[in-house]
């Protein structure tokens, strides 16, 4: 049975009402009025006690639902949630009735769950769901006696222990199951695209296809070029062809290994001067940052064949080679540096760079010369530094007298005047020599009239250059680090 009720007052209005009725009642009896009797003050009293009761109790209700008469909103929605708690623990499909379907259409009730695979469909004339098993599936009814609450299990492809046994005895005993048709075109296919090994070695024996190492190779080369059977075409390619080998560090130390750097290095007395160039130019790159192949030719006497080729009138491109060969003999082998000083190195290389249309070889002289110094001078610093270079070879490089021997030989003088050399990087690897040399060379540098001319000249040009480096937005430009280079110079010279 439902009830209504009228409200009294507002919510927002309870506390400040009820506190003025209170006030009321205790003022009324506190105060009674004036010009009542005391038998009609106590029938009064007591109605306006009841009144406020009332009120009282009706403001508590409106503030908390829990004192209201009736509270149909949250009864109504309590209501609800346990019907839906119990449809859904209705569907839980951890707890559904497993139906099984047959071939037909039947029709499915709710709560009742259907295996994978089923044909499920909606009857539009009766409105209720229809099951039954699809016509091409493979699954068969071997769900009967399934138990409330238990998943489905539809797998057939079960193996007892037995049949695991029996097929690990057949795998041990290595016998072979029957490949399919599908196995056998493909393994058919294989075969036909793809030649056996044997085959393949007996096809090679019969091309006489043999795969040479780097050895075998260059015991070839050496062998041709050696050949007194051999044209002068054919040595000089066999050398052509080696110099490519002895590039390689191994290489380079099996050529001396069986004998070969010795036979390349008489090549050097030959008459010919193709053949001096190209042996030459296998020596040089043999020689590269290879010290045992460097001891080796110092031994072979090496160093004094490329000194008499650079001595005696040859061609230019044969004592650019030559020339090649010696700067690897010597770089960063301060005994072959030694040797070179006793053979009289430096007057040969003088007179190289005094010889008219020599240019070119004069610039790798001078540069040649510029490694030798800073090399030894790099040394002698480590060596104080880290104290990691060998005594023996540190003793060596102090027995390189090159300072002194270039000062005797007149190369203040000579490396001064091939500033007069037309080209910029020529030029600029002359002022790092003279940079080298002028501890050495200070007073020399001094009393030329004509280096100090040269220097005079190249430093108004290199100006004007490094002005226009400046406005193309280049700070430090190439020829602002030559213009450096003369100011410096010249400085130290005033």
């Amino acid at each position: 049975m439902r009830y209504s009720t009228v409200p009294f007052c507002r919510q927002k209005k309870e506390g400040r009402n009820w506190k003025k009725a209170k006030a009321f009642a205790a003022g009324s009896l506190a105060m009674p009025p004036q010009g009542l009797p005391l038998s009609r003050m106590a029938p009064l009293g007591m109605l306006l006690g009841l009144l406020i009761a009332s009120c009282f109790t009706f403001c508590l209700s409106r503030q908390n639902p829990e004192f209201a008469l009736t509270n149909t909103e949250k009864s109504s929605t309590k209501e609800t949630e346990r019907k839906e708690t119990t449809a859904e623990e209705e569907l839980d499909p951890e707890v559904l009735e497993v139906f099984h379907p047959t071939h037909e259409w039947e029709p499915l009730r709710p709560g009742q769950a259907v295996p994978a695979g089923s044909h499920v469909r909606l009857n539009l004339q009766t409105g209720a769901r229809e099951v039954k098993l699809q016509d091409e599936d493979k699954f068969r009814n071997n769900l009967k006696g399934s138990k409330k609450g238990k998943r489905l299990n539809i797998n057939t492809n079960t193996y007892t222990s037995q049949d695991l046994k029996s097929a690990l005895a057949k795998f041990k005993e290595g016998v072979e199951t029957e490949t399919s048709k599908e196995d056998k075109a493909r393994q058919a296919e294989v075969k036909r695209l793809f030649r056996p090994i044997e085959e393949l070695k007996k096809d090679f024996e019969e091309l006489n296809v043999v795969i040479e190492s780097d050895m075998q190779i260059m015991v070839r080369l050496i062998n041709k070029f050696n050949s007194s059977s051999s044209s002068l075409e054919e040595k000089i390619a066999a050398l052509f062809d080696l110099e490519y080998y002895v590039h390689q560090m191994d290489n380079a130390q099996d050529l001396f290994s069986f004998g070969g750097l010795q036979v390349v290095i008489n090549g050097l007395n030959s008459t010919e001067p193709l053949v001096k160039e190209y042996a030459a130019f296998v020596l040089g790159a043999a020689f590269s940052s290879n010290p045992k192949v460097q001891v080796e030719a110092i031994e072979g006497g090496a160093l004094q064949k490329l000194l008499v080729i650079l001595a005696t009138e040859q061609p230019l491109t044969a004592k650019k080679k030559v020339l090649f060969a010696l700067c690897s003999l010597l770089r960063h082998f301060p005994y072959a540096q030694q040797q070179f000083l006793k053979l009289g190195g430096l007057q040969v290389l003088r007179s190289l760079v005094q010889e008219k249309g020599t240019e070119v070889l004069a610039v790798r002289v001078v540069t040649l010369l510029y490694d030798l110094v800073t090399e030894k001078m790099f040394a002698e610093e480590e060596a104080k530094l880290t104290r990691e270079m060998s005594p023996e070879k540190l003793q060596q490089y102090r027995q390189v007298h090159l300072l002194p021997g270039l000062r005797e030989q007149g190369w203040c003088e000579i490396t001064a005047h091939l500033l007069a050399l037309p080209e910029h990087d020529a030029r600029e690897k002359v002022l790092q020599t003279l940079g080298t040399l002028l501890a050495t060379c200070r007073d020399r540098f001094r009393q030329d009239p004509q280096l100090s001319r040269m220097l005079a000249s190249l430093q108004a040009e290199y100006q004007a250059l490094a002005t226009l480096e400046l406005q193309d937005g280049e700070d430090e430009g190439y020829f602002r680090e030559l213009l450096g280079s003369i100011n410096s110079l010249l400085k130290e010279l005033r």
